[in-house]
């Protein structure tokens, strides 16, 4: 048993290709998708100046490492990276350390900003004062309205999110499930809103990369990344289970990960003329982002939905 390349250390065995790869072919082969998905789909280009959305978990780092080693490269594109704390204790000071060390060592500049300096109050306390509203609402919500608000003010043209293939499966069935064709349909490695000035264009470089492979990737290179307990408010969910199924199916008939998303992707486009409108997004009357009601989601949240 060889790789693909005489060396008999075999580092990672991809199934779902019939390949056997040492260490250095497997890293070599990540990349290699990675580059071609942001050359394919046009996901940075000349002039950019991309934001990394870093979390400190495997994926944003390992996204955020193929991204400066492209970006170094070049003069016409600039990067830097932007954390949140949403107040989750321990487990998210573990990961914001864990995003300064790889910042510091890639000589990237890093950006923290607070739900608490932000909006007042931490995850916790928005959890106690509302408990109808799970904590992945509150924060999904808020997290990504702080990230293409600060992102925007840094200057930024795109938002690199660390979403590998896995998460892309797990929202195209979500959104299957329950039936929200308008989110299916802005699923992909780009989406972008050109009407909309205030929304910076988000971008997955990583997509087509298997989750069990991220792992492998950051492992073979040794990157920082935060590995222990999960965030404190997981709790079991649809798309948890749906998470369960695909690795299962993953196991049983390998590559089926891969054609869920590919099949998605041929649907999107046709999908996106008949049923999306693309100005459908507006301001949100009370904060002036964008927003795709009257008033926002933030600002329900926030309580503002009723003040002038």
């Amino acid at each position: 048993m060889v790789c693909v390349c005489g060396n008999k250390d075999i580092y990672y065995k991809r199934i779902y290709e019939g390949q056997k790869l040492c260490r250095k072919c497997f890293v070599k082969s990540v990349e290699k998708k990675v580059k071609k998905n942001i050359r394919y789909n046009e996901l940075i280009k000349s002039g950019d100046k991309v934001c990394v959305a870093l979390s400190g978990g495997k994926d944003s780092i390992s996204c955020l490492y193929i991204l400066s080693q492209i970006i170094k490269k070049r003069n016409d594109i600039k990067i830097f990276a932007i954390a949140v704390d949403e107040g989750l204790g321990t487990y998210r000071k573990n990961t914001i350390r864990k995003a300064k060390e790889a910042c510091d060592w890639l000589g990237i500049n890093l950006k923290i900003y607070s739900f608490k300096e932000e909006y007042g109050k931490a995850i916790p306390d928005f959890v106690k004062e509302n408990s109808r509203i799970n904590a992945c609402t509150f924060c999904g919500v808020l997290r990504r309205h702080l990230l293409n608000k600060k992102a925007r003010e840094l200057g930024a043209t795109k938002i690199a999110f660390g979403f590998n293939l896995n998460d892309e499966a797990e929202s195209v069935l979500l959104n299957f499930v329950f039936g929200n064709i308008e989110k299916f349909l802005r699923l992909g490695p780009k989406v972008e809103n050109k009407k909309i000035k205030k929304f910076v264009p988000r971008v997955k470089p990583i997509r087509e990369i298997l989750e069990k492979e991220v792992f492998a990737y950051a492992d073979a290179l040794e990157l920082p990344y935060y590995r222990e307990k999960a965030c404190p408010y997981g709790v079991e969910s649809v798309r948890k289970t749906i998470r369960k199924w695909i690795y299962k199916m993953e196991d049983k008939y390998p590559g089926t990960t891969y054609q869920i998303v590919k099949f998605a992707d041929l649907l999107i486009p046709v999908g996106r003329k008949k049923y999306l409108k693309d100005g459908a997004l507006k301001y949100c009357k009370k904060c002036r982002e964008p927003a795709s009601k009257e008033v926002c989601k933030v600002c329900e949240l926030l309580g503002n939905e009723s003040s002038d």
